[in-house]
């Protein structure tokens, strides 16, 4: 009879983010499937603590990433979900696109690409005609740095040359697109995708940026903010809103987490209003807040069992004795990933 694989997976969380993503049903369902969660100590040295299979982690201070590196030179199995190389290019507003641009040519009618944007490092260059003639307005401001901070969510949408004045760089101007008023956020967590709709900005028409009293306005997390009804009927309902084709979806997810290198990340996708097949991916971010999908206690627990069984499937097949696989030689352990769903991995040391 099969005896069942037990994992450890050591999580390394902001105060806020523990909050947000240990709930008591995801640490239950995993120790269920034989996933223990188990808090890491920052505080602590990391060598003295574990050991650990797999270390999932979002903290963006140097000594920790130090003491990953030095942990994982010990113990060159383990897991880390996700590595920190990769993340930080999630950090700056214009690494974490650059993996669009590379993405080759979709199947299908579809297309997608970034808006066009440029980076203004100092106060002067926003009145530098020769920088901005490249943009047309309206434009979104948005801080250069993505690395989790509330300022970092802090945005701006820009009418005209005068409203740049009041915004301070380092940051990126985006041209904005006109959308239907509907963003869509698509979220990774290894082969697993979902994507879903949410409210955004309405459409600008030219007449209505020429005649705005304001010259910027300020908001912060676009798929969070409360569009004024009115203007919201302009542009297309989100509850009416059609949905990419999923197999666009998935090609895109996949074109993402080869060219990022992570397993567990969510982007922001718009379509054109006018070019229905066009589609921009606006930002990236690590980690998202996964607990605000249904069911995503499930989603991630089978994640982490898959992870474990790819890792088991890769050692198996190094290990050979006299020329020849020995994976019917080693000892069958089970896993569970999922309802009525079970794997079989080898007890590989």
């Amino acid at each position: 009879m099969s005896e069942k694989l037990h994992y450890k997976i050591g999580y390394a969380l902001s105060e806020k983010m523990h909050q947000n993503f240990l709930h008591p049903s995801l640490v239950e369902l995993a120790e269920s499937r034989g996933i223990d969660l188990v808090e890491v100590d920052s505080t602590k040295r990391l060598l003295d603590q574990g050991p650990f299979d797999a270390i999932l982690q979002k903290l963006y201070d140097k000594q920790w990433n130090e003491q990953l590196k030095e942990y994982c030179e010990k113990y060159p199995h383990v897991v880390v979900i996700d590595p920190p190389e990769a993340i930080e290019k999630l950090h700056s507003r214009v690494s974490m696109l650059n993996g669009v641009e590379k993405l080759k040519a979709m199947d299908g009618n579809e297309s997608v690409s970034v808006p066009l944007q440029i980076v203004v490092e100092k106060p002067e260059e926003l009145t530098d005609l020769k920088v901005l003639e490249v943009l047309k307005f309206p434009v979104i401001a948005k801080a250069l740095l993505a690395n989790g901070t509330g300022k970092s969510h802090d945005m701006s949408l820009v009418f005209n040359s005068e409203g740049l004045k009041s915004l301070k760089p380092p940051l990126v101007l985006q041209e904005f697109v006109n959308h239907n008023g509907v963003i869509f956020k698509v979220y990774v967590a290894g082969d697993f995708v979902e994507c879903v709709k949410r409210k955004s900005l309405c459409d600008i028409s030219y007449e209505k940026m020429q005649s705005s009293a304001v010259d910027v306005m300020p908001f912060s997390q676009i798929s969070n903010l409360a569009v004024d009804v009115e203007d919201h009927d302009e542009g297309m309902e989100s509850e009416q809103a059609e949905l990419p084709p999923a197999r666009f979806i998935e090609d895109l997810a996949s074109g993402l987490r080869d060219e990022l290198g992570l397993s567990l990340f969510n982007f922001d996708l718009i379509r054109d209003s006018k070019a229905r097949n066009q589609y921009f991916v606006i930002d990236i971010n690590y980690f998202p807040g996964y607990a605000k999908m249904p069911g995503f206690e499930v989603v991630l627990t089978n994640f982490f069992c898959n992870l474990f069984h790819e890792k088991h499937k890769i050692s198996v097949k190094e290990v050979s004795l006299g020329g020849r696989e020995i994976e019917d030689k080693i000892p069958e352990k089970e896993c569970s990933v999922g309802d009525g769903v079970t794997i079989l991995a080898t007890d590989v040391e």
